[in-house]
Parts: C-alpha cells; structure tokens; sequence
C-alpha cells in the first residue's frame, strides 16, 4: 500500500516535472518564432523600399543623369531668350525701314556737264541749219540755245574758273540777255542770226583752245 502511493506520488512528481520542461520548451520555441519572423519583416521591408526611408527616393548612380534636366531647363530658357532678342531684333529693323520708306526721298541733283561734253554736243549742231518762216526752226533753234546754256554752266562750274574762259562767257552771256526766256519758235527767229554766230564765234574760241574740250 505504502509502495503504491509512493509510486503515485513519485509518478505524479514527475509529470509535473515534464510539463514544466513542455512548458519552457515550448516558451523558447515561441520566442525563437517571433524573432525569426522579426528579421523576416525586416528583410523584406529592407528589399522593398519600406521603412522610415521607404518614401525618400534613392539617389541615382550616374550625376550625369541628374544633370540632364537642369542642363535641359538651361538650354531651354537660352533658346527662348535668343528667339526673344531676335525677334526684338527683327521688330527694330522692320520699324526702321518702315520709318525710312516714310521719308520722300529727294532726288539729286546732277551737277554741270564738264566743258568737254557740253562742247562735243554743242559741236554736233554744226551741220544743221533752218530756215525762218519754214517752220522748221522751232527744233534746231531750241537745240542750239539749250547746248550754249549748259556749255555756259559748264565753263562757270570748271576748275580753271570763269576768267579762263571770259571770251565766250562774254558773248553767251550778251546772247542770254537778248533772247531771254522766250523760247517760242516766232521768238528765236527773230534772234536767228545771234544764236547761229553765238554758237560758230564759241566752237572757233574752243578750236583754239584743245586742252579744253579734247
């Protein structure tokens, strides 16, 4: 009887023993568990982008690739603003000539004929004559008057000066004063004789001075 109690007792002992060993086994093996998982989560938010960093963008590898966009907003804002002084450009040219197309341009004067010139045209009225009363002397007799004027300018405009020529100013200018500037064809030819020897007395004045119309 006193064996079987001890027994009991004994057996009993020892599964209380056992079950505290199943117990702690089995604290172990749960905290085992949760650090395991620990570093699993850890791991993954680490491969994954998570964390308190997770939403801070990473740095690039290459600075080159970072600098594109600013190199690209540069030479952006350097186009527009060399289309913008171009244009600028452009509109100052457009006003400028639209302002000079404006003003009246005034057509220049053509200075005296040299006295060579004046003479050689003058020379070729010397085959031609008319008749007074023909009514054919209104031509021929303008011709002549108008060549003995610009022959006048001529000389009066020359380097030499007036006084090289005095002679045939001299008799132009007696010339001028008679026919005035009535130059209807009843008026020259009234004054046909003083217009044809005018201009033989000034081509005979010319002959004898070559270095003046050659």
């Amino acid at each position: 009887m006193l064996f079987r109690n001890a027994a009991r007792t004994a057996t009993g002992t020892g599964d209380r023993a056992d079950a505290r060993r199943s117990f702690r086994t089995g604290l172990r093996t749960g905290a085992l568990a949760v650090v395991v998982a620990t570093a699993l989560v850890s791991c993954t938010q680490a491969s994954s982008g998570g964390g308190p960093d997770g939403d801070v963008p990473a740095a690039s590898a290459d600075p080159a690739a970072d600098r594109a966009p600013i190199a690209e907003n540069t030479e952006n804002t350097e186009n527009a603003e060399n289309t913008e002084n171009a244009e600028s450009a452009d509109d100052a040219d457009r006003a400028e000539r639209d302002a000079a197309a404006g003003e009246p341009t005034a057509e220049p004067t053509p200075g005296p004929a040299l006295v060579r010139d004046a003479f050689a045209t003058l020379q070729a009225t010397l085959g031609e004559t008319c008749t007074p009363g023909a009514g054919d002397c209104a031509y021929f007799l303008g011709r002549v008057t108008r060549e003995l004027t610009e022959l006048d300018e001529a000389m009066r405009a020359d380097d030499k000066g007036p006084g090289h020529f005095r002679q045939p100013l001299a008799d132009m200018e007696a010339l001028f004063d008679k026919v005035g500037v009535d130059r209807s064809e009843a008026h020259l030819e009234k004054h046909f004789s003083a217009i044809v020897g005018t201009r033989d007395g000034v081509n005979a004045w010319m002959q004898g001075h070559p270095d003046d119309y050659r």
